[in-house]
C-alpha cells in the first residue's frame, strides 16, 4: 500500500508526462526509439512487465503513422528477446487494450503490453487476495532491462 500511496494519480496523460522526463529508474523508461519508447509498468502483473508506447498521443493503432506502428512491433520483439535473456520466461502475454470498454487503463494513448509468464505464476494470492507477489523490486527490474537494451543496441 505504501508503494501505491506514494504514486498518486497524475494530471494529464501518464505516457506523455513520462516521455517529457529524463530517462531513469523514477520514470521507468528503459529505452527510447525514434517513434516509440519502452517503459516498465508501474503496477506490473509479473516481473519484467513492459509496455511499448508511441511518442504520438493516439488512441488507436489506425491513428498512428505507419513508422510508429512498425517500430512498436520491432520494440515488442526486442523486449521479448531481452526478457528471455534476463528472466527466462516460459511464455508471454502481449497485446493492447484499445478503449475503455476493452479495459484500457490509459484509453487515450495506445500501448502494447509484454508480460513474461511462468507456469504457476498465478496463485492463490492473485486469485483470492487480489495481490501480486513479485520476487524482484521494480528498481532492480528497471536496471536489468535498461542494461539489456544498452547491450543489445551498442
Amino acid at each position: 500500500m505504501k508503494y501505491i500511496k506514494n504514486h498518486p494519480k497524475e494530471e494529464g496523460c501518464v505516457f506523455c508526462n513520462a516521455q517529457a522526463q529524463e530517462d531513469n529508474a523514477e520514470n521507468l523508461i528503459a529505452f527510447r526509439g525514434e517513434y516509440a519508447f519502452v517503459i516498465l509498468n508501474l503496477y506490473p502483473y509479473t516481473n519484467g512487465h513492459l509496455m511499448v508506447v508511441p511518442f504520438q498521443h493516439a488512441a488507436t493503432l489506425e491513428e498512428l503513422e505507419p513508422a510508429a506502428r512498425a517500430e512498436m512491433m520491432e520494440l515488442t520483439a526486442q523486449c521479448m528477446s531481452i526478457l528471455r535473456k534476463i528472466y527466462n520466461p516460459q511464455a508471454f502475454n502481449m497485446g493492447a487494450n484499445i478503449g475503455a470498454a476493452a479495459g484500457a487503463g490509459v484509453p487515450g494513448h495506445i500501448h502494447m503490453h509484454i508480460v513474461p509468464r511462468w507456469g504457476g505464476d498465478t496463485n492463490f494470492m492473485t486469485v483470492l487476495g487480489e495481490t501480486r507477489v513479485l520476487p524482484e523490486s521494480l528498481a532492480d527490474s528497471y536496471k536489468h532491462i535498461s542494461d539489456g537494451f544498452l547491450s543489445k543496441n551498442s
